[in-house]
């Protein structure tokens, strides 16, 4: 998968987060040289079992109309710590108490931490730039009148 795809992908997952008033979202970016299985978490936490339930749904829903399905979903039932793999990154969504327990940040400290500003802020900027480059859809129809006025000019 390029690098380009996989950072939307966290930025749709982040996003999804947000939208369902996760907390304390922290994006880990895993070194080649770690021995992670992945190359982003996606850390957030829920202050109840519904709501972490209420984040892990959003993030599948919101990929899923991307195109993207996990490869695997665990902890969903007990809602405590929901794990979503999507292989390229991973998902964890715990409760407040789950997630000072086991404590990945610290776990993966070698591992870069990145704000989820950092990714959002890139993927608007990406996003604003291609926005600028393409021809909006009223122009493209402006060319395309001009030039059949042309063709039957040409014609007569």
């Amino acid at each position: 998968m390029k690098k380009n795809e996989l950072k939307d992908q966290v930025v749709a997952a982040i996003q999804a987060c947000l939208d369902k008033k996760a907390e304390e979202i922290s994006i880990l970016e895993m070194e080649k040289g770690s021995g992670a299985f992945t190359d982003y978490f996606v850390l957030c936490s829920g202050t109840n079992p519904r709501q972490v339930q209420a984040i892990a749904d959003e993030v599948e829903l919101r990929l899923k109309t991307a195109g993207v399905r996990p490869a695997h979903v665990e902890g969903y039932r007990q809602g405590e710590w929901i794990l979503v793999d999507y292989v390229d990154f991973v998902v964890h969504v715990f409760s407040e108490k789950a997630r000072k327990f086991y404590d990945l940040e610290r776990l993966w400290k070698t591992a870069k931490r990145l704000e989820p500003s950092e990714l959002t802020a890139k993927a608007k900027a990406k996003a604003k730039a291609k926005a600028k480059t393409a021809p909006t859809s009223k122009s493209k129809t402006v060319r395309r009148k001009r030039a059949g006025a042309a063709l039957r000019r040409r014609k007569a």
